[in-house]
């Protein structure tokens, strides 16, 4: 097992793998990053599950039952994506039993182009749910204005939810107001409030992308680049702790309720000036989860260090570093709204192209 993962988890981190295909489950290797690199869940997105049916070979053969069934392209897609899901949840059931449901998470996501309809994005989620039928799965919705109320209603329902495309302190807020309230709603509905988990995935590096463009256009102080992101993360880890305390709290965690931790996303460094692992070690914090894509999972077992907290102690560093970035210019609320929407459309994007990639087995099926 590599010693530097371990103490990654060691440290409070649960460390999932942000990819999933046929390939991984059918090869043993799921299986092996579990066992030998201390991989806790795994996160799927169009993305993910587009470049695993454009390389597998290992889709075929459903693909050209679904094809012979008459199936159109959007149940094809959703029998094959639901599949692996179900297939990744078997593997990672002994984790989910060992860290009483906290881990052994798999995570498929709502359709993209139903983030701005509340109503089909919970009816989404309750099918997803419902066809994956296993207790470990985690439905993602994003978490734009409309995916608010869908959060609540498919929490309310017992479902466990990944909320997704997080990237603002005032946004994160709202998702955790969203969280407690579909609590509520779960135990109005007799639901059982230990059984439900759920996270909230801040994105990291995008901010930084989005922030250091600003900052180089506005020829800003050069120690301000590559910052925000790690920043803009710990100020949320600060609002978390903050968010979950107080009676309302209490009374849903004595109803056996977790805290929604907060999971590190988009933690692939995209600027190769930065350290390959600077998005893991600088966040390092217990009660949280980081999604990592296994480049960056390989590269923490080769040379990452565990410092030890490096987020609660860094508060006021933090505030410090956000306040230069305003002062230089920069306008946060403009920066994340610009985030939101690009999110929202590069998942679109991979959906269309994860459908088109599909069609064309099916084309190539029936001919």
């Amino acid at each position: 097992m590599s010693d530097r993962l371990k103490a990654l988890a060691d440290a409070g981190v649960s460390i999932w793998l942000d990819d999933l295909s046929r390939e991984r489950i059918e090869t043993g290797n799921l299986a092996e990053l579990v066992k030998e690199k201390s991989v806790v869940g795994v996160t799927t997105n169009p993305s993910i599950f587009a470049s695993a049916l454009s390389d597998g070979e290992r889709y075929d053969e459903q693909v050209r039952q679904l094809a012979a069934e008459g199936a159109d392209v959007d149940t094809t897609v959703f029998a094959l994506t639901t599949t692996d899901v179900r297939d990744a949840c078997d593997v990672l059931a002994p984790v989910y039993e060992a860290s009483g449901g906290q881990d052994g998470r798999v995570s498929i996501e709502v359709s993209p182009d139903l983030a701005s309809d509340t109503d089909a994005t919970f009816a989404s989620a309750k099918e997803l749910w419902a066809t994956v039928d296993r207790p470990n799965a985690m439905i993602k919705i994003p978490a734009t204005t409309e995916g608010a109320p869908a959060i609540t209603d498919t929490l309310g329902e017992g479902i466990s939810v990944n909320v997704t495309l997080i990237f603002g302190l005032e946004r994160y807020r709202a998702v955790m107001e969203a969280y407690v309230t579909g609590l509520e709603k779960a135990r109005a509905n007799g639901h059982d409030l230990s059984k439900i988990h759920s996270v909230a995935s801040f994105f990291v590096s995008r901010v930084d992308s989005e922030i250091d463009k600003r900052l180089e256009k506005a020829d800003a102080d050069k120690e301000l680049f590559g910052r925000a992101g790690v920043a803009n993360a710990r100020l949320a880890y600060q609002a978390f702790e903050e968010f979950f305390t107080g009676e309302r709290w209490e009374a849903l965690a004595a109803a056996g309720a977790h805290r929604q931790r907060p999971l590190w996303a988009s933690t692939g460094v995209k600027n190769p000036d930065y350290r390959d692992t600077m998005y893991v070690t600088d966040l390092v914090v217990g009660d949280t989860v980081n999604t990592m894509p296994e480049k960056t999972m390989d590269a923490f077992a080769d040379h990452g260090e565990v410092e030890g907290d490096l987020v609660t102690t860094r508060y006021d560093d933090a505030k410090a570093v956000m306040d230069a970035i305003a002062a230089a210019g920069v306008d946060y609320d403009d920066v994340i709204s610009v985030l939101e929407k690009e999110g929202v459309d590069k998942f679109v994007t991979s959906w269309n192209e994860l459908l088109e990639t599909v069609q064309g087995q099916l084309d190539g099926a029936k001919s």
